[in-house]
């Protein structure tokens, strides 16, 4: 944390901070800080998670003539390869970590070392001779950065927010320019948190702090301008996917501790079990979790692939009352309300994991690259229908079809219409960011009291996803779709992702994500991809005589979580407390008649459990952070308002 003027980082101070993030790495600490006489000050304190070289590689790591201090988080996963190369040029070595090979490339080739690293990092360096702090995130934003930037030029960075606060680098209020983007999209969807004054560091950049001023540069991107052009046969392609798929889990398996899978049933968590059965030679670890509903069950199709595996299977089954028990705690570790229900299950079978493993490899990314989600394949149809029925429908018959539409009795069919080119514009705005948003942009302003609109001032939900459209070269519809999400709702999942494992200070890797691996997916022809109404094909093909037929041909569930229901029955109390609450309306954030018709429509049989979600957490989020209030403090009043004790955890 360099800093200068009156701000003064002190020893104590970035202890703080470093111990704030315990969880995150509970095998051991280390700080390094210096003072200079022109009041200019820098501390760097890292926790460490011992993976690799479990007896070596504390941090900060120095060069050899003390002029460089890194901390680091993350794996890289080339660095065998990489630390031959370095040592063949004369570099000695005095490790055999990763941490080192980072180290020692950039003393080589200084802000272009991220270049040449493969995995998921977060890397800060203070170079001594010329007062510089170097900070650098992996291509995916696998390893989170966050930073805030003072008026006087100090800067501050964690890899979570509570860091910061906890260094009074920011006075905890609500972000209201990000305020539409978390309405929209389940979280913030660019470099803005729901923080003021707390940014993060964007994937594939580095930043350079140096008497006060920082610099942002981009040194990677997704190409898509070779998309399509391999003209091999599909049995070719479907053959290369296999080797490089594979190869992609086999350099994830670097560790010298134990790890394992989390297994959702799903094809792309099956896929690399799959994968590792022929990497590795001891029994696998796999973790499943799930819910006593039978929608929200997919335990039966996790067990067909640890069967088929044979596996070292683990389950656990969350009920109601635990998930909820279990929120506050985790609104504090993820920082900003969490996004999606599914992060509670993750950090459940997390911390199962973390009784027996280390190191766990997950499936997110499958989806960003593959075109696995169903909204691309309806908006693609909706797009092209739609633009031809505007052609061939006069105006006045459509405007009487969506009149009719909703003079349609409240209720699931009227939703559903509600979401369709009957009365919807034939345009990517509508039809995809507007149908798959928690909140669309037109339902916000009667969403928000006359207050938060004026503070909003008009900002763009959708602006992250506008300004990745606008630069990226994709050519189809599709390609620009998968561009777009993958850099703006692939990064909340994999925030989800690391902050909910490591929570329970276990390490999760995404094979997935492998930058050569994602780059070649990138120029295979969108039948490969989407072909028809299957998603995933080339993952299918590649998969066809090694998972069970049930696992390749069910529909995607997505992790479903049964809160709509919850909300209905048993736990509307916390609907009550967090939505319609006294304390809740008297924000003046959201519009209280409009949260009631909100809360009285679900209750009538509409489906708004992601609407809901996201205000209770949000209450819960603004009551942790920005009340101060302990997570515990939360959990009492949540199980009060349930009419039971919390069992917390």
């Amino acid at each position: 944390m360099p800093a200068g003027g009156q701000r003064r980082v002190s020893r104590a101070l970035v202890e703080g901070m470093r111990d704030t993030l315990v969880h995150r790495g509970p095998d051991g600490a280390g700080t390094f800080h210096e003072e200079y006489d022109d009041g200019c000050a820098v501390g760097l304190g890292h926790r460490r998670l011992s993976i690799v070289d479990v007896a070596h590689g504390a941090q900060p790591m120095a060069s050899d003539d003390g002029a460089l201090q890194l901390v680091y988080n993350g794996e890289v996963y080339n660095h065998p390869t990489e630390m031959r190369a370095l040592q063949a040029q004369g570099v000695q070595y005095h490790t055999h970590c990763d941490t080192e090979t980072v180290l020692r490339l950039f003393e080589r080739d200084g802000v272009r070392a991220p270049e040449r690293l493969r995995g998921m990092f977060a890397v800060a360096i203070w170079n001594r001779r010329t007062r510089e702090l170097f900070l650098a995130r992996d291509r995916f934003g696998v390893k989170p950065v966050y930073y805030v930037h003072t008026d006087d030029g100090a800067l501050y960075f964690a890899s979570e927010i509570k860091a910061l606060l906890e260094a009074g680098a920011v006075r905890p209020a609500l972000n209201w320019r990000a305020l539409p983007d978390f309405l929209a999209n389940h979280a913030p969807s660019g470099d803005e948190t729901l923080f003021e004054g707390v940014r993060r560091l964007p994937a594939g950049h580095t930043l350079v702090w140096r008497d006060g001023k920082i610099e942002l540069r981009q040194y990677w991107d997704l190409s898509y301008a070779n998309s399509g052009t391999d003209t091999r046969p599909e049995a070719d392609l479907v053959a290369e996917y296999q080797e490089r798929f594979r190869e992609a889990v086999r350099i994830r398996l670097m560790a010298d501790v134990p790890l394992g899978m989390f297994l959702s049933g799903g094809i792309d968590s099956a896929a690399i079990t799959a994968a590792m059965s022929t990497l590795v030679d001891d029994q696998i670890k796999t973790f499943s979790v799930a819910f006593a509903e039978r929608e929200a069950n997919e335990l039966h199709y996790a067990r067909l692939v640890s069967q088929r595996y044979r596996t070292d299977h683990h389950e656990i089954v969350v009920s109601p009352d635990q998930f909820f028990d279990a929120l506050p705690s985790l609104v504090w570790h993820e920082d900003e309300p969490i996004a999606h229900p599914s992060s509670v299950a993750l950090n459940f079978v997390s911390r199962l994991a973390s009784e027996r493993v280390k190191v766990v490899l997950t499936g997110e990314g499958s989806d960003e690259t593959l075109a696995g989600y169903n909204r691309y394949r309806a908006t693609i149809y909706q797009m092209a229908v739609g633009q031809r029925y505007e052609q061939l429908v006069p105006s006045a018959l459509r405007g009487a079809v969506r009149s009719a539409v909703g003079a349609l009795p409240a209720g699931r069919v009227r939703q559903k219409l509600s979401r369709t080119i009957l009365t919807r514009a034939a345009d990517l705005d509508t039809l995809y960011f507007d149908n798959f948003a928690v909140f669309a942009r037109a339902e916000q302003p009667s969403l928000l009291t006359r207050e938060a609109r004026a503070r909003v001032a008009g900002a763009d939900p959708y602006a992250a996803y506008h300004a990745a459209l606008a630069r990226t070269d994709a050519r189809t519809l599709l390609d620009r779709l998968l561009y777009a999400d993958t850099k703006t709702y692939l990064h909340e999942l994999l925030m989800k992702q690391d902050q909910m494992s490591m929570a329970a200070s276990i390490e999760s890797r995404v094979p997935f994500l492998d930058h050569p691996f994602v780059e070649w997916v990138s120029t295979l022809p969108a039948s490969m991809k989407l072909r028809g109404v299957t998603t995933k094909h080339v993952l299918r093909q590649a998969m066809a005589n090694q998972l069970p037929p049930e696992i390749l041909s069910r529909k995607k569930m997505g992790f479903p979580v049964p809160v709509g229901a919850w909300f209905r029955g048993a736990h509307r109390p916390l609907v009550d407390e967090y939505v319609l609450g006294e304390r809740a309306l008297a924000r003046g954030v959201f519009e209280p008649s409009a949260v009631r018709r909100l809360v009285a429509r679900h209750q009538a049989g509409e489906n708004h459990s992601e609407r809901l979600w996201a205000l209770v957490t949000f209450e819960m989020w603004q009551r942790i952070f920005l009340d101060g209030e302990g997570a515990g403090d939360v959990s009492r009043t949540l199980g009060h308002s349930a009419g039971r004790a919390p069992a917390l955890t």
